[in-house]
Order: C-alpha cells, then sequence, then structure tokens
C-alpha cells in the first residue's frame, strides 16, 4: 500500500472554502489546517510522538520498578502527573493546527506559556498543606489561570465559542453565584478559590472525563486512525455497497449500513459522515436524492456510530466510568437500541426511495468477491470486540487493537504499512483527539462547578418540581434541555452536562442509574443533527453542495429514533442487564420498531404505496398505544399496526397487477 505521509485525506474531498463556511469543527476537518514548512515536520513529530505516548503508557505498567531507565519520565505516570502531561500535549499540538490567522506569534506564546504553567503543575507539592490553609502561591496561580485560559480557547478553535462560553458562565457563575436570585444562588468562591479547585484537584480540569479522554478514548481513536490508514474503511463501504447496492434506494442504504460498520469502529459521528459521505452522498444524489436529503441521510445514518457497539462515542467510557459499569456491559445494553435505530434510518430511506421511484445501483459488485480481498480487515475488529466483550480494559484493548490492524495489514501484500502509513496514523490519531480531550476538560470544569457550588441538587430539585414527579414530563424536560445544549455543544460534553445536572433527578423518579444514563447519553447526540448548529449534518451539507439547514432539517427528521428509543429504555426493559432476560429484550424491541414504523407510516404517508388518511390516523394512533405503559395497549398497538401493514400491502399489489 502507498504510503499517504503527511497528505491530508479529507481535502481530496472537500473544498477548504466550504470546510471554513461551515465551520466543522472536529480535528480530522481542521488537519486540513497543517503547517507547512519546518513548523508542520516539528508539529507532525510532536503529535505522533504523543500517540507513541499514549500507547506506550498502558504497557508501562507491565514493567517491574526499576527495569526502566528514567522510570519517572518513561514508567507508568500516576493520573497526577499523567493527565496535565496529555493535555499540555494537547494544547500545544492545537495551538500550531488551529492557529490564528495573522497572529502566530500570540500561538507561540500561547504555547510557551502553555507549557510554563504545566510545568508549575506537574511540579506541586499536593502533599503540603499550605494551599489549604492559605491559599495558592501567586505563581501557582498564575499558571493554573493560564492552563484554564488556554483550554477555553482551545475550545472554542476547535470545538466551537459554544463550549467557551459555557466553561465561562460555569466558572462566573461560581465566582458571582452570590449575587443572583436566591432560586439559583450559590456560595461565591474567589477566583483564588476556583483555580485551586480546578487545576490543583482531581474535580475539575483534569477530572474523570479528561482522564477517559487520555486513557481510553484516545487509544481507541489511534485504532480508528490505523484502519482508516491501511484501508479499512474503503473496505467496510465497498461491502456495503456490494450488499445492499442493488436494492431500491441502494446508495442511501449503503450509506446507513457502511456508518453502521465505520461507526462501530470510529464512535466519531462527523469523521464517520466525511469517511462514508465523500462516496456515498455523490451516488445517492447520481441516483436521484436530492443534496439535502443525501446530506440529512449520511448524517443521520453517521450520528447512529456514537451509539454503536462495540466502540462507541466518547460518552460511552465516560457513562462506564459516571455509573461504574463494566464498558462490556454497556456494549450489550446498547446492543438492541443501536440496531433498532439503524433499522428506523433504513426504514425512512426505502419509504424516501419509493415515493421517489428510485431503483438499486447496476453491476454492483459481488459481496464475496470484495469479502475475498479485505477479509484480514475484519480480523482487528473481531480481536477487539471479543476482548471488550470478555471485560479486558478499554485502554489496553485498544492499544492492542493497534498492534492487531499492524499484523492484519502485512497478510496481504497490498495491504502491507509502510513507516509513512503508521506515521500518518500517529499524527492523524493525535489530531483527532484534541476536539475529544479539549471537550472533555471543559466538561470537567463544568462537573467541578456542579460540585463546587452544590448547584446539582438544586438543579434536581427542580427538575422534579418542573415535572410534577412524572417520569414521562422530566423526560421530555430532559430531551428539551438536550435540544438547547445540543445546539452548540459535542455530543460527549453534552452528555456530562446532562448527566450531572439532570441524572440524579431521572433517577429518584424511579429509573435505574445505568437506564437514566444511558437514556441521557442517547438524547445527547442529538447534537450532531440539530438545528442550527448540526455538525454532522453540516459536514454532509459540505460534500453535498446542499443548504446546511435544509441538510440539517432533514437529518433531524429522520434520526428521529434518537428520542423514540430512549422513550422506549424508560418503559420497557429495552436494555439488556441482570434485570431483563433476553426474551424481555426481545419483546420490548418488537414493541419499539412497531412504535418506528407507526410513526414513520403517520409521517411520511407512505410505506409500500401511499397511505390513506384513514390508515395515516390509524397508524398515530397505534404510536400512542405503543407508547402507553400497559400490555394490552401495546398489544393493541402492534395489531392496529399489522393491520395497517397488510391493508397498505394489499393496495400496493393491486396497483401493481393493474
Amino acid at each position: 500500500m502507498r504510503a499517504q505521509g503527511a497528505t491530508c485525506w479529507l481535502s481530496e474531498h472537500i473544498p477548504a472554502t466550504r470546510l471554513a463556511k461551515y465551520r466543522i469543527a472536529v480535528a480530522d476537518l481542521h488537519a486540513a489546517q497543517r503547517a507547512t514548512g519546518a513548523v508542520g515536520r516539528f508539529v507532525f513529530v510532536l503529535a505522533a510522538m504523543l500517540s507513541v505516548f499514549q500507547l506506550w503508557q498502558p504497557l508501562a505498567g507491565f514493567v517491574p520498578p526499576g527495569v526502566l531507565p528514567l522510570e519517572h519520565i518513561f514508567g507508568l505516570q500516576p493520573a497526577t502527573y499523567f493527565r496535565p502531561t496529555h493535555l499540555a500535549w494537547i494544547l500545544t499540538i492545537g495551538f500550531f493546527v488551529y492557529p490564528l490567522r495573522g497572529l502566530r506569534w500570540l500561538d507561540l506564546a500561547s504555547v510557551v506559556a502553555v507549557l510554563w504553567a504545566s510545568t508549575r503543575v506537574l511540579g506541586f507539592n499536593y502533599q503540603s498543606l499550605d494551599h489549604l490553609l492559605h491559599g495558592l502561591q501567586s505563581v501557582d496561580f498564575i499558571a493554573g489561570l493560564i492552563l484554564v485560559v488556554a483550554t477555553l480557547e482551545m475550545a472554542r478553535r476547535s470545538v466551537g465559542p459554544v463550549l467557551m462560553i459555557v466553561g465561562l458562565v460555569f466558572i462566573l457563575y461560581a465566582a458571582f453565584g452570590n449575587h443572583l436570585p436566591d432560586a439559583i444562588a450559590v456560595r461565591g468562591f474567589s477566583f483564588e478559590r476556583i483555580v485551586r479547585f480546578q487545576v490543583f484537584t482531581n474535580a475539575g480540569l483534569f477530572g474523570a472525563p479528561l482522564g477517559i479522554a487520555a486513557g481510553a478514548v484516545f487509544s481507541f481513536v489511534l485504532f480508528g486512525a490505523f484502519l482508516q490508514n491501511t484501508g479499512a474503511g474503503k473496505f467496510l463501504i465497498d461491502l456495503s455497497f456490494a450488499a445492499a447496492g442493488r436494492f431500491r434506494g441502494g446508495p442511501a442504504k449503503a450509506s446507513v449500513i457502511a456508518s453502521a460498520a465505520m461507526g462501530s469502529i470510529s464512535g466519531s459521528a462527523i469523521a464517520n459522515t466525511v469517511t462514508t459521505g465523500s462516496l456515498t452522498i455523490p451516488m445517492m444524489k447520481k441516483l436521484g436524492y436530492k443534496p439535502a436529503q443525501a446530506a440529512g441521510i449520511e448524517a443521520a445514518a453517521s450520528t447512529g456510530g456514537q451509539i454503536m457497539p462495540p466502540i462507541m462515542g466518547a460518552g460511552a467510557f465516560v457513562m462506564a466510568e459516571f455509573t461504574r459499569t463494566a464498558y462490556s456491559d454497556i456494549v450489550w445494553m446498547s446492543l438492541a437500541p443501536a440496531v433498532l435505530y439503524f433499522l428506523s434510518v433504513l426504514l425512512y430511506v426505502h419509504i424516501l426511495a419509493a415515493k421517489s421511484g428510485l431503483k438499486g445501483l447496476k453491476n454492483t459488485t459481488a459481496a464475496w468477491s470484495v469479502l475475498q480481498q479485505g477479509a484480514q480487515f475484519l480480523l482487528p475488529i473481531i480481536f477487539v470486540t471479543v476482548l471488550l466483550l470478555r471485560n479486558y480494559s478499554p485502554v489496553l484493548v485498544g492499544v492492542a487493537g493497534v498492534a492487531a490492524v499492524l499484523v492484519a495489514g502485512m497478510l496481504r501484500a497490498h495491504t502491507r504499512i509502510g513507516p509513512g502509513v503508521v506515521a500518518d496514523a500517529l499524527y492523524r490519531g493525535a489530531v483527532m483527539a484534541i476536539p475529544i480531550s479539549i471537550a472533555c476538560a471543559v466538561a470537567g470544569i463544568v462537573v467541578g462547578t456542579i460540585g463546587q457550588t452544590g448547584i446539582g441538587l438544586q438543579f434536581t430539585e427542580s427538575v422534579i418540581g418542573l415535572s410534577n414527579g412524572q417520569l414521562w414530563l422530566a423526560l421530555l424536560l430532559v430531551a428539551a434541555a438536550a435540544l438547547v445544549l445540543g445546539m452548540g455543544l459535542p455530543a460527549t460534553a453534552a452528555y456530562i452536562v446532562l448527566a450531572v445536572m439532570t441524572g440524579p433527578a431521572l433517577q429518584e423518579l424511579g429509573l435505574a442509574l445505568i437506564t437514566a444514563h444511558m437514556i441521557i447519553f442517547w438524547l445527547a447526540q442529538t447534537s450532531n443533527v440539530t438545528p442550527p448548529i448540526a455538525l454532522a449534518a453540516f459536514a454532509g451539507a459540505g460534500i453535498a453542495g446542499a443548504p446546511p439547514m435544509r441538510s440539517a432539517v432533514a437529518a433531524f427528521k429522520l434520526a428521529n429514533g434518537l428520542f423514540v428509543i430512549p422513550l422506549m429504555m424508560a418503559y420497557t426493559p429495552l436494555l439488556l442487564n441482570s434485570d431483563n432476560t433476553w426474551i424481555d429484550v426481545a419483546q420490548a424491541t418488537a414493541v419499539t420498531f412497531a412504535l418506528v414504523v407507526a410513526i414513520a407510516i403517520g409521517v411520511e404517508r407512505y410505506l409500500f404505496t401511499v397511505v390513506s388518511p384513514t390508515l395515516t390516523a390509524i397508524s398515530l394512533a397505534a404510536a400512542l398505544l405503543l407508547v402507553a405503559p400497559f400490555n394490552w395497549s401495546r398489544g393493541l398497538g402492534v395489531a392496529a399496526c399489522l393491520v395497517v401493514l397488510i391493508i397498505n400491502f394489499v393496495a400496493s399489489r393491486k396497483l401493481r397487477d393493474t
């Protein structure tokens, strides 16, 4: 395989002007801003070194003490060293990858300031109680302030201004909350105490969210980068087209299947949209889909990558930490809901194709032929899945996955990996991790502020009060909050904020801890398809040449399963855990799928042929019956849905025969 070196893979597919216009906040896209010349080579090496450091850290724990030279540098680092080192590295690379135009000197000054501040934090004496008794020294306060400001600025550059504003608002709330109305007032804290709590404890900037981003999430981002560089992504897309391309609306259905496959190894909705969409969107347009429809289909399908096992979005790893649940258990719980989501998107895709009279592709390659050419790419994916399900540490599994990709690439001459491909994968993995780590760092600031001020308890009481103790109303409030946060926050940050602010309220109203978090995790994914800032939809619009907002509306419509399925998690045993058997999950899955079908028929007024107003009304009534938490109502709802299906199918056959 030809080494790709430092060539930006995205620039081949999307004009830089269009990327700049829509400001799609993801590292894959902003890699197009890679510095050139000596600075570019320096950044390339620096990013690759970060990836090597991240790969080595989990392995260092297996080396006996006293064996490694300079063990305090090359040995396994405790969280108080590892997390600040990771953030300093991320910020340093970020200031080069996301530069200010015409102000390179300011970026260089920022890097110097970050490195100096990080050195102060790494050298801080946590054993001494002086900082607790007398406060921080001025130099430590300045160092902590620099790191907070630099993180917020990098959030603005790499993710978007909304995340920066959210972090800043929470900091100001901690400082001036005593001046607010009594309902939301908290004790005000000095900026010295805020910086001390946020930077010099493990509860703020360097808290659990950043720890997860620097650990399991980074290792799987690297795994995905290596898979992409070896050609696994193209293989999965080709296999999807071979399997579904010949059917009605083939490219769109292949897009959904490819996005499910790619999402199961990448866990990034926007990168998924760009990777698969660069091939599927032009083919959908050629077949007859409108540009906005093509972009919406790809965005909705790619968003499902965040919820598709075995490698889900970063929020899933945070959920495992928050709920003290094994990641393997989260994988099992997510399987049925994820399959339901992709079935719902496939259903809408089929209806759109049928309404427009679209056909499938001709002369598609046989699936077996594609499989023969790239079967080796499945080995690392299967290997990683088995390790995850056997409860191995996700961090180690990600590292083992990278090794498996390298080994699998050697099995065929045309996929053998050269040094250039490895170096580019190391670089790409580090750059892709920038917005994830920064989002988690800012989320840590939010979580730290909630812990420092105690506002979480007040918010829980407010949610319970506004919902009058009704779970369904509380779920609507959480969904509304997810919609608002989704307009500007990435999915991981939205999940963390929602989980901390609303999770306890859902538990108080009777939901199990993991169920409440799974619902919130799903609702947080709407950030990728929620107008007016729908990042995945905007990525698809850039490829399709479609209006961004129209594409976002199309994606939001297709992704309504992100709301329907979490609702059913609350009222049916849809999640496979110790309380629910396979039979319980199968029954709940059938009911939920009937609900998805009923809503699709009611909204589109089409299935096999045009649905009459009477059958449309019956479908909507069936949806209401299926949502109701009674066995008799769900039985009636399923029966009504079947009646509509049969009548509409018979009508379509009669039309075909005439």
